[in-house]
C-alpha cells in the first residue's frame, strides 16, 4: 500500500517504509505518518492509524516524540493536575457547603426569635384588647351609675 490519501479533517497519510515505522496502532497496523494541514501546528507531522477515519482507533503521535517514557510521565503529569483541580473544586464546595449551613443556622434562629416577637406582641395584643374592654365597660357603667344618681337626685 503505497499512495497518498486526503482526509476531510485536512491532513494527509503518506506511508513510510517499513523499516521506518516504529509504531503499531491499537489495530495492530503499523502506524502512518501524516501531516497537519490546517490551525496552530500546519505542517507538523503526526503518526495515526492508517485506517482513520473509518475505525475508532484513537493512534496519534507527534513524529518528534521518540520517548514513550516522556508520554506516560506527561499522561501522570496530567491526572495529578486533574486530581489536584478536583480537589480544589470539592475544598471549594466544602467551604461553601459550611458557609451556607452557617448561614441557614443564623437565620434559622432569627426565624425564632421573630416567632417569639410575634408571640409576644400577640399576648400583649390580647392584653391591649383585654384592657380596651374593661376600660369600655367601665365608661359605660360609670355613665349608668351617672344617669341613676342623676335621677334620684332629681326625683
Amino acid at each position: 500500500m503505497v499512495g497518498n490519501r486526503q482526509s476531510s479533517s485536512g491532513s494527509s497519510s503518506s506511508f513510510a517504509n517499513e523499516k521506518n515505522q516504529k509504531f503499531r496502532c491499537s489495530c495492530g497496523n503499523y502506524a502512518v505518518v501524516r501531516s497537519v494541514k490546517k490551525g496552530p501546528n500546519s505542517g507538523m507531522k503526526f503518526y495515526g492509524c492508517p485506517l482513520w477515519p473509518d475505525t475508532k482507533c484513537e493512534m496519534f503521535r507527534w513524529v518528534n516524540q521518540n520517548n514513550p517514557m516522556e508520554d506516560l510521565q506527561y499522561h501522570v503529569l496530567e491526572k495529578e493536575t486533574r486530581i489536584c483541580e478536583l480537589e480544589y473544586e470539592q475544598q471549594c464546595r466544602d467551604d461553601k457547603i459550611k458557609r451556607l449551613q452557617l448561614k441557614k443556622d443564623n437565620l434559622e434562629e432569627d426565624v425564632q426569635e421573630m416567632k417569639n416577637e410575634v408571640y409576644a406582641m400577640r399576648v400583649e395584643m390580647m392584653n391591649c384588647s383585654r384592657n380596651e374592654k374593661n376600660l369600655s365597660m367601665a365608661l359605660v357603667f360609670s355613665w349608668i351609675f351617672f344617669a341613676i344618681v342623676l335621677f334620684y337626685l332629681k326625683f
